[in-house]
């Protein structure tokens, strides 16, 4: 009985923690970098203090919302390099739903990725602190990628996380100069850092045993 008590009342407590997530993007979606606790707690019908028992700090919420997004967007990456195609094509599809995601929520990208202009009064997110582990976060998930299909030679292991981390930064550095001044077409973009890419990567042969990339 003790034990169905324990169960429930955390099945209870993810339950809320989801909606206030929910609500939290909603404040994102709205505001962008710009989302405050006061508004997030606001949008969720409660105190701010309500709000800091289940995150601790305005940290523990910019944390829990960079995972529901960077694990929507792995999720997303990762169906695009299963996806039966040529290596090419691969490539080119990763590139993209990178940018498409980006691109169809630029709100939450800013708020993960950019303070506040100006800031706000002590109620802004600490961005440059926690949008470094994310980009990391990224990098190592596409250099295990990159380990387990190409087989790239001694110290494989280095040198794919060198790969996997030197990707995600030109993505990174790519797509927010073109979330910024929309200096050319999504296709474009795409083709041109496939193009920087491809060299090295057509000339690599898939790991025996491995799925293939």
């Amino acid at each position: 009985m003790e034990t169905t008590q324990r169960t429930e009342q955390q099945r209870s407590a993810d339950q809320r923690r989801r909606e206030l997530l929910e609500a939290a993007d909603r404040v994102v979606l709205r505001d962008g970098p710009g989302a405050s606790m006061n508004a997030i707690a606001a949008e969720a019908g409660i105190t701010k203090p309500i709000l800091y028992r289940h995150f601790g700090d305005k940290g523990g919420l910019y944390a829990a919302l960079a995972k529901r997004h960077t694990d929507a967007l792995l999720d997303s990456l990762r169906a695009a390099l299963d996806a039966p195609a040529e290596r090419r094509e691969r490539v080119e599809s990763t590139l993209d739903t990178y940018l498409a995601a980006i691109e169809a929520r630029p709100q939450v990208y800013r708020f993960l990725m950019h303070p506040a202009e100006g800031g706000t009064s002590g109620e802004g997110f600490d961005v440059g602190r926690h949008s470094a582990p994310l980009l990391r976060r990224l990098g190592e998930e596409l250099a295990t990628v990159i380990a387990e299909r190409v087989d790239i030679g001694p110290e494989s292991q280095q040198l794919a996380r060198i790969w996997g981390h030197g990707i995600v930064g030109m993505m990174h550095a790519a797509g927010d100069w073109w979330l910024g001044e929309n200096p050319c077409t999504r296709a474009e973009l795409v083709r041109s850092l496939a193009d920087l890419l491809w060299g090295r990567l057509a000339a690599v042969a898939d790991r025996v045993g491995g799925p293939g990339f």
